[in-house]
């Protein structure tokens, strides 16, 4: 076996051992099942196959994670106005970042490669709409519409709280969609891909401990 896939299948295992609380292990197997007995993922299929040199699981991995990101991004547009910690408007504003350079990224690459790309702004704009991304298959950790109208509505400690919740489930279903790619046939072998996810991967995990402490509270004020 190659060096490359070794280290893809053991990133693939961490991730799955990483997400393991709540189901969404369970929930990585049953994405990657349906992937390889379906050849359908997050996105609708756009009727025609991947140029040479995008493999179908790596477009479909591109096209789904600038959806997923761009809810994210709904739900940090919403803190500025309505948190009432400071910690969690940083915490914010640190996700939005990364998954904005992300989402330009992922982007480049699948132009490069001759596929159609839907901005992350239409994917905001669809879920605005009321279609909302909890509509598409195999999109784990997504916020339904009822969720992200309760998350716009709240305000101070509620917000805070919710989006907390909301937010570290939405991360660990982006650590899901990486485990399915690397377990699907050829995915993540191309090297601008596999970057990316290992990206994705770090990111999102580190965003999830940071948050899980936020949990627990504003931390105590530097002694003076």
């Amino acid at each position: 076996m190659q060096r490359s896939s070794v280290r893809m299948l053991a990133l693939a295992g961490t991730i799955v051992a990483a997400v393991g609380c709540g189901g969404a292990a369970r929930q990585a197997s049953a994405e990657v099942a349906r992937i390889d007995a379906t050849g359908s993922a997050a996105v609708a299929d756009t009727g025609r196959a991947p140029r040479p040199g995008a493999n179908e699981a790596d477009v479909r991995f591109m096209r789904g994670m600038i959806g997923h990101h761009a809810q994210a991004l709904e739900m940090t547009d919403l803190v500025p106005t309505r948190a009432a910690r400071a910690d969690i408007r940083l915490m914010a504003e640190r996700i939005a970042v990364s998954q904005h350079d992300e989402i330009a990224a992922m982007e480049r690459w699948l132009r490069s490669r001759g596929e159609a790309v839907e901005s992350a702004d239409a994917h905001q704009h669809h879920g605005a709409a009321g279609g909302g991304h909890a509509g598409m298959p195999g999109m784990p950790g997504m916020a339904t519409p009822d969720e992200m109208a309760r998350l716009a509505a709240s305000t101070g400690a509620e917000f805070d709280r919710l989006f907390l919740e909301l937010m570290i489930r939405h991360h660990e279903g982006a650590l899901v969609m990486v485990a399915a790619l690397l377990a699907s046939p050829g995915g993540g072998q191309d090297a601008e891909v596999y970057q990316l996810a290992s990206d994705v991967e770090a990111d999102q995990r580190a965003e999830i401990a940071r948050m899980q402490r936020l949990q627990n509270g504003p931390a105590p004020a530097p002694r003076r």
